[in-house]
């Protein structure tokens, strides 16, 4: 089989399956790893796929989560609160990662310091923060995602490994007992990466999210050490929240 056949049908196949490894390309054409890697290279060349650490999934995955400007016409009041709960813990001077989420969005806001430090992925987030003085804003280079309005890839990633911070901001698509999960994989590796450079991670996340499981986990709760929400959880995942020593912020 040529390789503009495989590709067609590695298409095909993420049309039906969503994503797809370089084990599963293995085994269904046959062919070695190496081969299986030329063929999603050559894919993502084409922006046919976004390759992830293993495998490929569709760019069209995206559509199934609403666009940032969608979202941001539905940014509720507890989101705004858990915004200014965020907002209160930092301090001057700080060293600071914003991710892309909406509600990271009200913590970026309502931030309110003398001199701080920000690195985000979020075109939305610098602008935001570029309206404030004192606020030195470091915007990560990378492929971007124009519905979501981030920058995303290998090298924001690699980029990020470079940087360390008192403190990451994360929003979650949910947060269970298995730990942190997102819709998209890309979307999870460099929320991780954000984390694994920060002193201290800080979780915002509203009630609705809590028990959710997205298809991608990609932390663990022991990874967390704080989350600011708009009501408490119930009483089994606040027990779980104290056994990993997670601190809880609602409004008084």
């Amino acid at each position: 089989m040529y390789q503009e056949e495989r590709m067609l049908q590695i298409v095909e196949y993420l049309q039906l399956h969503k994503r797809i490894s370089v084990d599963d390309i293995c085994e269904i054409f046959n062919v070695s790893r190496d081969t299986a890697r030329r063929d999603l290279v050559k894919l993502e060349e084409h922006q046919k796929i976004i390759r992830t650490r293993g495998g490929a999934l569709l760019p069209s995955l995206h559509d199934s989560v609403r666009n940032y400007n969608e979202r941001l016409l539905t940014l509720s009041a507890e989101k705004q609160a858990i915004g200014q709960l965020a907002a209160n813990m930092i301090r001057d001077k700080d060293r600071i990662i914003l991710d892309s989420s909406t509600t990271v969005q009200a913590c970026a806001e309502k931030l309110n310091v003398q001199e701080c430090s920000v690195i985000t992925n979020s075109i939305n987030q610098a602008d935001v923060l570029s309206g404030k003085e004192g606020v030195s804003i470091h915007l990560l280079g990378g492929r971007l995602q124009k519905e979501h309005r981030y920058v995303y890839g290998s090298s924001v990633i690699a980029t990020l490994s470079h940087y360390f911070v008192d403190k990451a901001f994360i929003g979650v698509g949910g947060i269970a007992p298995h730990g942190l999960s997102v819709y998209h994989e890309e979307d999870g590796m460099l929320m991780h990466q954000m984390m694994k450079q920060a002193d201290q991670v800080i979780v915002l996340a509203d009630h609705t999210k809590f028990g959710k499981k997205f298809p991608y986990r990609f932390a663990d709760l022991s990874e967390v050490n704080t989350v600011i929400t708009d009501r408490l959880p119930d009483a089994e995942m606040l027990e779980i929240f104290q056994h990993h020593d997670i601190e809880v912020i609602v409004p008084s």
